[in-house]
């Protein structure tokens, strides 16, 4: 039998406030206005965040001279289309987490794609945000999102960590940490909570904690992946890790001479690059974290500077990836009922 909290009801106890009687209802103009206000507000802040990066990676790179390439045009698709991949990845978390919950890969897609575009308000703030705003329309447990967005950034985590260090541990051997082994093996940190999460009466146990004052219940068992699906969405969450290190390889493959036995390594280092910037939450994209590491690696294959303008064009490229995100959302959500369009 279903527990009754996890049926998907916008007004259960730890998705909704109880109305005052005593307040007057708002005008429709009034929340149609403040909607709007809201909305212009947030698409400012995110446009100037954007600008400000874009501009800054356009300074740093300008001076290196370099000439035009189609490869380039293909590394930002790429970019883009890793993150509708992850996309559809946590979709499918949240109709494992829900069975009842009404949620197309397309639908998903789309909610993933905003999210990834609000990502420069720092800390995460407007991709959780938009992720729970999206769920109260929809009718899903706000809990149930927070904790599928907990998920889906584990998940990312491992699939990016494991397979980096153990790829580059098989290139380079142990000589590739060095002086720089706190930098490297820092992330290593991440995969012991990220190990609690893996099991689910520990993690369930661990959030119920702080919610179980909040909700004044337990959260319902139904809202956490079993053993089995938890590693099926991390192998699932390798896919737009391995799109994005497609990318990063066309990208390098531009700027320095490297050959298929540098393409495997290189890819590993972009992938664990994004796994130091997501720690990174204080820094929009982990802006600075990610090219330190990404030059860390590549110096031991080409030459230091080949390393940096790579990074930098990397940095360039993804950023434009982002606008290219924005566009795949537009597009995406015209082709979902103008009913439920996130």
């Amino acid at each position: 039998m279903t527990d009754p909290a996890a049926s998907p009801d916008p007004a259960s106890p730890d998705d909704a406030v109880s109305p005052d009687p005593a307040a007057r209802p708002r005008r429709p103009g009034m929340k149609r206005a403040l909607r709007w206000g809201v909305t212009i507000l947030v698409v400012g802040l995110v446009g100037w965040l954007f600008a400000r990066s874009l501009a800054a990676n356009w300074t740093e790179l300008r001076a290196q001279h370099l000439r035009f390439s189609w490869w380039w045009v293909a590394a930002t698709v790429c970019f883009a289309g890793a993150v509708a991949v992850t996309g559809s990845a946590w979709g499918r978390i949240v109709r494992w987490l829900d069975p009842e919950a009404e949620v197309s890969a397309r639908e998903a897609v789309a909610v993933q794609c905003l999210s990834w575009v609000l990502k420069y308000i720092p800390g995460q703030v407007g991709s959780v945000t938009n992720k729970v705003l999206w769920a109260g329309k929809k009718g899903i447990s706000r809990t149930l999102i927070l904790i599928s967005f907990v998920y889906e950034n584990v998940f990312l985590q491992i699939a990016s960590i494991v397979p980096a260090l153990v790829i580059l541990l098989i290139s380079l051997g142990p000589g590739v940490l060095g002086a720089n082994a706190t930098l490297l093996l820092a992330p290593l940190l991440v995969l012991i909570p990220a190990a609690m999460v893996l099991h689910a009466p520990t993690f369930r146990r661990i959030v119920d904690l702080p919610l179980r004052r909040i909700l004044k219940r337990p959260v319902p068992a139904e809202y956490f992946l079993s053993g089995p699906r938890s590693l099926v969405s991390v192998l699932e969450f390798v896919l737009p890790r391995v799109v994005n290190g497609v990318g990063f390889v066309m990208i390098a493959a531009t700027v320095s001479d490297i050959g298929p036995g540098q393409w495997l390594p290189f890819a590993a280092a972009y992938a664990l690059a994004g796994a130091v910037g997501i720690l990174a939450i204080l820094v929009p994209s982990g802006l600075g974290v990610r090219e330190a590491v990404i030059v860390l690696v590549l110096s031991q294959y080409i030459p230091a500077p080949e390393a940096i303008v790579i990074s930098l064009l990397a940095r360039l490229l993804a950023t434009i990836g982002d606008a290219v995100v924005a566009l795949v959302y537009l597009a995406v959500r015209r082709t979902i009922p103008q009913e439920i369009r996130p």
